[in-house]
């Protein structure tokens, strides 16, 4: 064999044994990329599959309430079928949604209101609120006698936004009124205190309203209450 023949041999060998090279760190890259997609593919699932187990335990019921209650529908949580509330809602404003919750039929309602009536400019807001909430109570049961009512307890909120506004400052003296309110009426009552126990970084950046996180957390407290 002559020497261009050689020179020919050892660059057409030489370009085999490259490209073989290539392919194999090619398939290497796609194997170590693989898992980390699979991986990704999961957590959608689980996160979707866990908004399905919601919507599903709370098919038969609403949460009537305020601009907190909204974000169940805001952060895609609960099915706006399912949530009745707006910002600014306050226990008497709520009288005004009695029959767009006759209209759903809930077999529940869950009434988280509170935060805008702590607010509002009467001499004595809790009072206020309280008479109202015991209307709301009624006229709900006297359009829809086999509903459960259950009262959740009003949210608290950051040390920054107290600050600015001391009124938040009744929260618990609230509270504890609509949990007496709940003994006397003989309706259910949640405290979801629990849910903050472990967590300060639900709130969104106005201390008072949430960040999806703390959705989940109140349906997880809540299912157990479902009827």
């Amino acid at each position: 064999m002559d020497m261009r023949k050689k020179i020919t041999l050892t660059i057409l060998m030489g370009s085999i044994v490259l490209s073989l090279a290539a392919c194999g760190n090619q398939s290497a890259d796609q194997s170590a990329v693989q898992p980390v997609s699979q991986a990704q593919g999961r957590e959608g699932a689980a996160s979707g599959s866990t908004v399905k187990v919601y919507q599903q335990t709370f098919e038969n019921s609403v949460f009537l309430g305020d601009s907190i209650t909204e974000g169940l529908s805001f952060h895609d949580v609960l099915d706006e079928k399912n949530v009745l509330a707006g910002a600014g809602k306050t226990a008497e404003f709520a009288l005004e949604d009695i029959e767009e919750l006759v209209k759903r039929k809930p077999k529940q309602v869950f009434i988280q209101l509170g935060s805008d009536d702590i607010l509002w400019p009467t001499d004595d807001p809790l009072t206020y609120a309280m008479n109202n909430y015991a209307k709301l109570i009624g006229m709900i049961r006297d359009k829809l006698p086999e509903i459960q009512i259950t009262l959740l307890t009003v949210t608290p909120v950051t040390e920054e936004a107290i600050k600015k506004e001391p009124r938040y400052n009744t929260i618990p003296d609230f509270n504890l009124a609509l949990e007496n309110l709940a003994g006397n009426e003989q309706v259910g009552f949640v405290d979801l205190a629990p849910i903050f126990k472990d967590s300060a970084d639900m709130y969104d950046s106005d201390g008072i309203h949430f960040k999806p996180e703390f959705y989940a957390r109140m349906l997880d407290l809540l299912k157990e209450h479902v009827k």
